[in-house]
């Protein structure tokens, strides 16, 4: 028998019924001939091996250990393993799911989240799959940003390799967080016992927020990300800063070892970097705005920029032998507050 209040999400989204949704939605990536498919396919493959051992030397982390070889796809495989990892990550269960519909209706929803998001994904890694997990790299969607940014191929696609590898190696190092995650996700799918009135006061306070801007809250206040929280009873709005946070802390560390690897490795690496991160600042139309809003692609980038200005402050000061430190165990983590002040997990981890 299954508590009700502690049923979690897998229930609540058919992932089969998402990736097959997807899968339908999603728009074909830039032509190519199978010649210069076949070519990029390989040269991600290697460089997903390349990268390895510059993350290795910059972060100081996961000597010794095995390197998988990545998985290349295209925008319909991203979806159909992103519906998996998630169907492992939330515990869904075709004998668990409930309703009438046995969660289609959100399946369907979350499919179409994954077919738009899945012309922005350049790679992923997913610590849920695998014996060492699985590297994911989205062939058609580097090379339309690469053709975009109009930067050298091979130096692009050994950069997006270091981000993702460095996701790779954070798990292997620290093989708690994928544990942490599931326990984390697994409370955000807890449901309360408090009343609509309640959470109505919450929604209205957030929402008031949200029409005077906001721009002064942190990433995690503002927007629908704000207004989730709003919605959640206490537990479940820490387990989400807590998800926040350990997100923002990844995808920030792996932004500074992308870029601290240096011209030696990727040459035209400040050239990547400006156009990248002009690319991202770019105001897109108002739906894209929208659907960026509403699936927290905003949010996510805000996460890269104060991550990595986090990562680049303990680094300088401390070194990264003493910001290895992080990934002891959760209590390392940096908690809401010192994301913005480094300073303050410095004296709290390492003094």
């Amino acid at each position: 028998m299954t508590d009700d209040r502690t049923r979690g999400l897998g229930g609540a989204v058919d992932w089969e019924v998402a990736a097959r949704t997807g899968v339908r939605l999603v728009r074909p990536g830039p032509r190519s001939t199978r010649e210069d498919a076949e070519r990029v396919v390989a040269e991600l493959a290697d460089a997903s091996v390349r990268a390895e051992g510059p993350v290795r030397d910059v972060t100081r982390l996961a000597d010794g250990l095995p390197v998988p070889q990545a998985r290349i796809v295209d925008r319909s495989g991203w979806i159909r393993a992103a519906s998996a990892s998630m169907a492992n990550l939330t515990g869904d269960d075709a004998d668990t799911r409930t309703g009438l519909l046995g969660g289609r209706p959100a399946g369907m929803q979350a499919g179409a989240m994954l077919a738009f998001l899945s012309s922005a994904i350049l790679g992923q890694y997913d610590p849920f799959t695998g014996d060492h997990g699985t590297l994911l790299l989205v062939a058609p969607n580097v090379v339309a940003v690469e053709k975009a940014l109009k930067v050298s191929p091979t130096d692009f696609r050994l950069w997006v390799c270091l981000h993702e590898v460095t996701h790779r190696v954070q798990f292997s190092s620290a093989p708690w967080i994928a544990d942490y995650m599931r326990e984390t996700v697994a409370t955000l799918g807890e449901i309360g016992d408090e009343s609509v009135l309640d959470v109505a006061s919450r929604l209205t306070g957030a929402l008031q927020a949200l029409r005077q801007g906001g721009k002064d809250q942190p990433p995690e206040e503002r927007g629908i990300v704000g207004l989730l929280r709003a919605t959640q009873a206490e537990p479940q709005r820490e387990a989400l800063d807590r998800l926040l946070m350990l997100g923002t802390l990844l995808e920030g560390h792996a932004d500074h070892v992308m870029d601290a690897v240096g011209p030696d490795v990727v040459p035209s690496v400040a050239r990547i970097r400006r156009a990248f991160d002009q690319r991202r600042a770019t105001q897109s139309n108002p739906v894209q705005r929208l659907l960026r809003a509403l699936l927290g692609v905003d949010a996510k980038m805000a996460q890269y920029v104060r991550g990595k200005a986090f990562v680049d402050a303990v680094v300088e000061r401390a070194g990264m032998t003493e910001f290895n430190a992080i990934w002891t165990g959760p209590q390392t983590l940096p908690l809401p507050e010192e994301i913005g002040n480094p300073q303050a997990w410095i004296d709290r981890v390492l003094a």
